[in-house]
């Protein structure tokens, strides 16, 4: 493990009391090679990081990256110049253009998630732990660095583990991960070792390999291997151990949950390839071995790396998922087109076309698609679509998600997860793209209607009644309904009508009042209840009197009027006296 030396964060970027009294715990420098956080930390912290162990060759297989070095930038503070004591070491980011993630890696990061939210539940893994890791790892695979699959396109490697400056752990991949046959070196954008990766790996984008090179196989293997052991990342204790179980430091600990917090506070995607890549690292001050790439000895099998003699407690079957073949792709030869290089733009699949409509809160019955072909008109398979919902709407795919990555078929043809439309009715679009290829896509307008009601009626027959300049008694209650059944969250309008063959407001007569207290005669905006049920505001009456009607309407048809009396009161006259009776 890299030598760390002591660097007070600054004030308040700790998201919890836990990780301040972590960064305070490191009273001495760890010296080189150690393996664990000083026990001060664990104790003061309440921290119960588990110990890395002994493999059968002097190695430790007791985290992911064999705490191999990491990027040490920290995020940007929120004052625009910080006091030169804010910060010891490190130099802090500055600038809004840390907050962005490439497309590819925040798109793989969020797939992740919503695998472990179906898989795990309990975990609670959110996918601002991934990109925290994966920054101080990777810089996000080097800015985002990727093909449109998500395989990084320069490998990603760490040191040798030679014990020189850091852990001691020998090859156990016969260097089909890391080219690297005498000694282990992390791989790929989250940084694993092969030892690790052996069992850990996963498939994470379908292709039918578990390849730590590639994002999104890297990034679901890490939420599965932060998850173990029952962990549930909502609860600081188990948050810590698990970070502290990547890499056991407690300068990292505090360093990702800082990134944490930042990703919390908003952050958005920018162009694969454009994200900054970090400017420190741990092992700044280590010397740089290069070690060349040595090819795996003759007659060895690069699909069965040696597995971890020591798994880590707790987890002697780490996760049942059974990943796919290890062997990574070779990385395509320079001037070699990939399939994305050979698409001349996209095309809709859709027989019907790309208009679609749906009623709020329902499902669309059409799936979006995007078909990917070259010049000419062939297809292409194994090419990443980006669909993107655009414009003033809440509607969202499945997950509750605005963007989604989905690569080709052997037909070429890439289908969007199902679209649900939101409350907000209105026409919008989902433009479609290729990651990390300008050509032309296709985009489809989608619109969402009212929800219908079909029958309006009152739920009593109470004749509501008023004397000029007073308040009517009582309130107009409606239920909606469509086709028999309750119609829940449909809009509805109320106008006190000139006429019953009129659908214009009247400009005398009774009225409601706006929020300042002005009298309207027409309401917009209402809405029923999950019982179809609808209550109108008080009505009042103005000087004039006479009978008026106040008319509901809904979308779908559904009308009911309701008679207003206006009247001036009239006291009962009194029975006049008996005449006296007459005497005779």
């Amino acid at each position: 493990m890299a030598a760390h030396k002591v660097r007070r964060l600054r004030k308040g970027a700790a998201t919890t009391a836990a990780a301040a009294l972590a960064v305070a715990a490191l009273s001495a420098s760890q010296a080189p090679g150690a393996t664990g956080a000083p026990d001060t930390l664990q104790a003061s912290a309440g921290l119960n990081a588990p110990a890395p162990e002994a493999s059968a060759d002097g190695g430790t297989t007791g985290n992911a990256t064999g705490n191999s070095p990491y990027y040490t930038d920290l995020p940007p503070l929120d004052s625009p110049a910080p006091s030169p004591s804010a910060v010891i070491g490190t130099p802090v980011s500055r600038g809004e253009g840390e907050a962005g993630i490439p497309a590819t890696v925040l798109d793989a990061y969020k797939k992740a998630e919503a695998e472990l939210r179906a898989t795990k539940p309990g975990c609670n893994l959110p996918w601002q732990l991934l990109a925290a890791i994966g920054k101080v790892e990777s810089g996000q695979a080097r800015g985002g660095n990727v093909t449109a699959d998500g395989t990084t396109i320069d490998r990603i490697i760490g040191p040798q583990l030679d014990g020189n400056g850091f852990a001691l752990i020998k090859d156990t991949d016969h260097g089909v991960y890391d080219g690297n046959s005498s000694y282990d070196q992390a791989i790929g954008p989250m940084q694993f070792i092969p030892s690790t990766w052996a069992w850990a790996g996963r498939d994470g984008n379908g292709d039918g390999k578990a390849d730590p090179n590639n994002v999104y196989d890297a990034a679901l293997a890490a939420g599965h291997y932060l998850c173990r052991s029952g962990r549930d990342l909502s609860q600081d204790r188990d948050l810590h151990s698990a970070i502290l179980s990547y890499n056991n430091s407690s300068d990292y600990l505090a360093l990702v949950l800082n990134w944490v917090e930042y990703y919390r506070k908003g952050t958005h995607s920018v162009p694969d390839g454009s994200g900054g890549v970090p400017a420190h690292r741990s092992d700044d001050d280590l010397p740089r071995t290069s070690v060349p790439a040595t090819p795996p000895p003759a007659g060895t099998k690069p699909t069965k790396p040696t597995k971890p003699t020591n798994p880590p407690k707790g987890d002697p079957s780490p996760d049942p998922t059974t990943p796919g073949s290890p062997s990574p792709e070779p990385t395509p030869p320079a001037g070699k087109p990939t399939p994305s290089d050979t698409v001349d733009h996209l095309v809709s699949p859709d027989l019907d076309g790309t208009q679609l409509t749906a009623t709020a809160g329902d499902t669309f019955d059409r799936r979006i698609g995007a078909r990917a072909v070259t010049k000419g008109g062939g297809s292409v398979a194994k090419v990443r679509v980006r669909f993107t919902i655009t414009g003033d709407t809440d509607a969202t795919f499945t997950g509750g998600e605005k963007v989604a990555t989905i690569a080709t078929d052997a037909k070429g043809v890439a289908l969007a997860p199902e679209l649900r439309a939101g409350e907000k009715t209105g026409t919008f679009k989902i433009t479609s793209m290729v990651v990390g290829h300008p050509v032309k896509g296709v985009d489809h307008t989608a619109t969402v209607t009212a929800r219908p009601a079909d029958k309006l009626v009152r739920t009593d027959a109470t004749v509501l009644t008023a004397t000029p300049g007073g308040e009517f008694a009582g309130q107009v209650k409606v239920k909606a309904t469509y086709r028999g059944a309750p119609a829940a969250k449909v809009g509805a309008t109320a106008t006190l009508a000139r006429s019953a063959d009129s659908t214009a407001a009247n400009i005398a007569g009774p009225y409601f009042k706006d929020a300042n207290g002005q009298p309207v005669r027409t309401l917009t905006g209402l809405t029923t209840d999950a019982d179809g049920m609808l209550t109108l505001p008080k009505l009042y009456a103005d000087l004039f009197s006479g009978t008026y009607l106040l008319r509901v309407t809904t979308p779908g048809g559904g009308s009911v009027t309701v008679e207003l009396k206006v009247a001036v009161a009239t006291t009962a006259s009194a029975d006049p006296s008996p005449s006296p009776s007459a005497s005779s």
